[in-house]
């Protein structure tokens, strides 16, 4: 029962090595005005495992970084989409 107990500590504790982190660039078309970008980082901020959001108005995008163990590109894009703005992925980077 020990070395079951054990071993499952170990299964939790090596669990977060298995994520990584990344980072995608969303393309947000519908950006129209100054406030479009805090609208968006909002709700990509409720995204569980988004540790960063760089917005860009004049660009119409999203940079975001994010734990691939907690959520991916298509909740990123939902998020967005959710939010009144739909947004595509450019480029994913690790």
């Amino acid at each position: 029962m020990k070395s079951v107990v054990g071993v499952m500590c170990l299964v939790a504790l090596a669990a977060p090595a298995w994520a990584a982190s990344k980072t995608v660039t969303l393309d947000v078309p519908g950006m129209t005005c100054p406030v479009c970008p805090i609208t968006v980082k909002k709700a990509l901020n409720k995204v569980s495992g988004i540790s960063k959001v760089e917005m860009s108005y004049e660009k119409k995008e999203a940079r975001v970084t994010f734990d691939d163990g907690k959520t991916d590109t298509k909740a990123l894009v939902k998020a967005t989409t959710d939010a009144g703005f739909p947004s595509k992925a450019e480029s994913e980077q690790k």
